[in-house]
């Protein structure tokens, strides 16, 4: 049972596995000396698709891959009885070096005309192509110029070649002409002709070259000599020259040397000169400067002190005016705490006194004259010490009386008595001027009208006082 239900799994890893191992091996990599061709269904009008030095991937079935190898190919061209434009028969043995081209077109060429030819069969097919064109080249030059200017025979067969090797995908690489044969002897002929010309050359120069060397050395002594000559007559001039200017040196020198000790000795008075007064000049400037510091010193003693003192009292001044500000916001401080203890005790006296009346109205029934009547009860010992404090502390030294009998039979100084005491306002008149009426049990109001006679002040000329 197990095994029955591992079968799928099995089947699937199996059936994983060997189309990984398709793909593998249908996976072509292209090494760098091959191209790899891909015919078969390689897209709409295209024979195949060449690719170098990469790698593909190769359909089953539709597609299929081959190698072209880019390895060089040398081929010996053994050119026999070529003839040239002088129609003389020449043999000229060379060696050519090909190859696969890499230009995707001269490829794609390759791929179309040597896919699946034998390294000898592409060989063969260069060759017959080399020798068609090599014969071309021949017979469009002379022996002399194909023997001379080797380039030039090498540049027209590289050109005439490599053109037409290219139609099968191929490149020329090289060209090595190893040598340039004629059945006549003509190149013989002319290599003779050229070697006498090069030897009769070469002897009129070695001639020539004794000759000019025999007169340049007869050249050599006469002009030796009359160098000679010349060098001994201009050694003497020279020597006369010399001396004479010998002669003219001592003389400028000793010249030069009076006027230079001359020159010196004016130089060292002025320089002296020059000396002493600058040292003048110094000594005076140096005053002046010990002048300039010493009232400058002075100066700085008196300004500084001066500006110490300045300083000494504005600082005081400011410390006694912080001083002054800082005490008198203490007192404003300490005044105005003051004031508002004394507002806070006014306002709780006044607010006790209020409450305290508030009840007394309330005890008189709610009847502020009542409760107005008890506080003046309550004050009455009071007023009544008040009135007699008016009177008690008043002084007669001396009074003089004329007493004389008035009409109702009481004297004058009863009068006088009586009129002193009636000064004193009574309380009917306090509670008057108080806008309150004295209550019936302290006494009815008196009035204006009956008060007796002998109750008011009298004014007679009779009664004096002093």
């Amino acid at each position: 049972m197990e095994y029955t239900a591992l079968m799928p799994i099995i089947v699937v890893v199996v059936v994983v596995f060997v189309t990984f191992l398709a793909i593998v091996s249908r996976y072509r990599k292209c090494s760098s000396d091959q191209i790899l061709v891909i015919y078969g269904n390689v897209g709409k009008g295209k024979s195949s698709r060449c690719i170098h030095g990469g790698a593909a991937f190769i359909w089953p079935i539709i597609q299929d891959y081959r190698f072209l190898s880019l390895r060089p190919i040398q081929i010996n061209i053994p050119l026999d009885n070529a003839l040239s434009r002088q129609n003389i028969r020449i043999s000229v043995p060379s060696i050519f070096t090909i190859g696969i081209s890499t230009d995707p077109s001269k490829t794609m060429a390759a791929a179309e005309r040597l896919l699946g030819l034998d390294p000898k069969d592409i060989e063969q097919i260069a060759k017959e192509i080399i020798l068609g064109q090599l014969r071309q080249v021949v017979v469009t030059m002379d022996i002399e110029e194909i023997n001379a200017d080797r380039d030039k025979f090498l540049a027209s067969i590289s050109q005439n070649v490599e053109i037409e090797l290219e139609k099968i995908g191929l490149r020329l690489l090289n060209v090595n002409i190893t040598d340039i044969k004629d059945e006549s002897g003509y190149l013989d002929a002319l290599g003779k002709r050229a070697a006498a010309e090069a030897i009769n050359k070469a002897k009129i120069q070695v001639a020539e070259k004794e000759r000019d060397g025999a007169v340049g050395e007869a050249n050599a002594r006469q002009e030796q000599r009359i160098q000679v000559a010349q060098a001994n007559a201009t050694a003497v001039e020279g020597e006369n020259k010399a001396q004479v200017t010998i002669a003219n040196s001592t003389s400028e020198m000793r010249q030069r040397k009076a006027e230079a000790e001359r020159v010196a000795m004016a130089a060292e008075r002025v320089q002296a000169a020059k000396a002493s007064e600058e040292s003048y000049q110094a000594e005076r400037i140096a005053e002046t400067a010990r002048a300039e510091r010493e009232r400058a010193t002075q100066t700085a003693d008196i300004v500084v002190k001066t500006e110490i003192d300045k300083k000494k009292i504005e600082i005081e001044a400011d410390a006694q005016a912080e001083k002054s500000r800082r005490e008198a916001r203490g007192q404003a401080d300490a005044t105005f705490a003051t004031m508002e203890a004394q507002a806070r005790g006014i306002n709780e006296v006044l607010t006790k006194q209020a409450l305290g009346f508030q009840k007394l109205v309330e005890a008189a029934g709610g009847e502020a004259s009542k409760a107005a009547t008890l506080l003046i009860v309550e004050k009455l010992p009071e007023l009544v010490k008040t009135q007699v404090e008016a009177i008690k502390n008043l002084k007669i030294e001396k009074v003089v009386v004329w007493d004389s009998q008035t009409g109702s039979g009481q004297s004058s100084t009863a009068n006088f008595l009586s009129s002193l005491i009636g000064s004193v306002p009574p309380l009917q008149n306090l509670f008057s001027l108080a806008g309150m009426q004295l209550p019936e049990l302290l006494g009815k109001p008196v009035h204006a009208e009956a008060v007796p006679s002998s109750s008011k002040p009298n004014a007679s000329p009779d009664r004096k006082n002093q």
